[in-house]
């Protein structure tokens, strides 16, 4: 064992490490109850053993009370493995790294009594390893976040909220979640639109490709883990393949440019779909947007017509197929059209080239829609979207160059929360994985860029810049567990993209 008196003993433990450990018995512990220099405190920090072990005798027994330690690294106690009873009250300690008790295989107690944790994500590994541990373990206690303030670690009832959040966007807070978008597969062909659905505990995706006049279905591989081919609906100039599921009956509606639109159903004994119905060429030219809704249990979708003389038209199920039900307006060049309810109302957005977008509100009297309002100061718009977060309605406005536009329902009417400067877009398409709120702003002439929510700012920050030539289409799919985002490009690969999500607390 080493020899010297009890104050080199101190400055050999101070000063000869970036570890420091002191054993019940073998050493004197009022280096640790009475000296508290810079250096002392820094090495305190760094709480570990190894760099020295052979100084040092393996106790059973080890007092590290009442000092000033505020962090606990990994392997702070490596190499003893005999080690029963270890103290360490009294202290400031807020954060254990996750690996500090590795190799304490007979600890049977801990007394953490007198420090209070950050209750954040960072703790989750001491949350679940005091639900397992054989150990008898003192009451943890927390110093925050405020909602667990004075609270016991152990009756912390969720680490959700703390653990999702991305150091991309909130440096400050707990960085215990890693998010990203990272390319899961590439699929060798263009496309301007994806849609998808399920069926049978299956989920499938329909990609529009005008140039290779296809309406290609997909499905997911669960034994490969990847998007493999279905199906294959041959048409002409195909810009929208929508699904529509009426109970147990898959239909999807074909848009195409030239020779008229079709409805095609699949069929079981084929494994296939085959061709339903016709859409009358005389009423949808140019279609460019398929939006599906239903209102009091009835199935319907609208087409928005952008030829000149487009004649935008709602569909509706009479159980034996579709028949045109409405004709809404014409003239207007439409580009898009959205579906919303807001407090029980069913409402359908428009928008166009040659007017600002127009919001239709359903009467319940007559069953049709009827206008209702506009709005303002928003000409030139390609393509309107909503989504919710929490209970609060917004909507996104896509313009091709200036700003687009985030606007929120104040109960009245739509007002701008947010504009976001726009390059070429074609699309701004809202979407979410649990409680991971996005935008994808598509470009024709630079990178696409990928925006997050703020919940404390109440507006979206931008998360990530992905690559995609000529971006039609951002539709996100679910399967397995797992999040994808289809990212459509009308002059390049389609790509698809799963969102990641690394707890770094375990």
């Amino acid at each position: 064992h080493f020899r010297g008196n009890q104050s080199s003993v101190c400055a050999v433990l101070v000063l000869s490490a970036a570890r420091l450990i002191v054993p019940l018995g073998g050493w004197p512990l009022r280096c640790l109850l009475t000296q508290r220099s810079s250096v002392q405190e820094t090495v305190l920090q760094l709480l570990a053993l190894s760099s020295h072990p052979s100084l040092l005798p393996d106790p059973g027994q080890l007092l590290l009370n009442s000092n000033s330690f505020t962090v606990i690294r990994d392997d702070a106690f490596a190499g003893l493995f005999h080690l029963e009873y270890l103290f360490i009250e009294g202290n400031k300690i807020e954060t254990i790294s996750r690996n500090a008790f590795r190799g304490l295989r007979d600890l049977t107690h801990l007394d953490l009594r007198g420090n209070k944790f950050e209750c954040d994500c960072k703790a989750k590994w001491l949350f679940l390893w005091l639900k397992m541990t054989n150990s008898t373990v003192s009451d943890v206690l927390c110093i925050g976040p405020a909602e667990y303030q004075d609270k016991k670690l152990n009756d912390v009832t969720s680490f959700d909220y703390e653990c999702t959040t991305t150091a991309r966007i909130y440096p400050n807070c707990c960085k215990c979640m890693f998010l990203d978008f990272v390319v899961h597969q590439i699929l060798p062909y263009q496309s301007v639109s994806v849609d998808t659905f399920n069926s049978k505990n299956d989920v499938f995706v329909a990609i529009a490709q005008p140039s290779m006049e296809n309406c290609m279905v997909l499905e997911w591989d669960h034994i490969e883990m990847n998007f493999r081919s279905y199906d294959n609906i041959t048409g002409q100039s195909i810009v929208g393949c929508k699904a529509v599921l009426v109970g147990d009956q898959v239909f999807v509606v074909v848009a195409q440019l030239f020779g008229g639109s079709h409805i095609y159903k699949f069929d079981e004994s084929w494994t296939k779909f085959v061709k339903f119905q016709d859409i009358e060429v005389s009423r949808i030219s140019k279609p460019n947007d398929i939006e599906l809704f239903e209102i009091d249990s009835e199935m319907f979708f609208v087409i928005a017509d952008s030829s000149k003389a487009g004649l935008s038209t709602v569909y509706k199920w009479n159980n034996k197929g579709f028949y045109s039900y409405q004709s809404l307006h014409e003239w207007f060049r439409d580009t898009d059209a959205e579906f919303l309810d807001i407090d029980g109302k069913s409402y359908l957005i428009l928008s166009s080239r040659s007017q600002v977008p127009i919001i239709l509100q359903w009467n319940k009297a007559s069953k049709k829609f009827v206008p209702h309002s506009e709005i303002p100061n928003m000409e030139d718009v390609l393509a309107v979207k909503s989504f919710r977060i929490q209970d609060d309605l917004y909507i996104t406005l896509t313009r091709f160059i200036g700003d687009s536009r985030v606007m929120k329902w104040n109960s009245k009417q739509f007002v701008e929360i947010q504009a976001l400067p726009s390059r070429g877009a074609m699309t701004l398409q809202p979407f979410s994985f649990k409680n991971n709120y996005y935008l994808a702003l598509g470009s024709d002439y630079t990178f696409s860029q990928i925006y997050q929510w703020d919940g404390e700012k109440k507006i979206f920050r931008l998360f990530k810049e992905i690559y995609v030539q000529a971006p039609r289409s951002f539709t996100a799919v679910s399967t397995d567990r797992r999040d994808f985002f289809f990212a459509s490009s009308f002059k390049g690969n389609t790509q698809i993209f799963e969102h990641i999500i690394i707890d770094l607390s375990l």
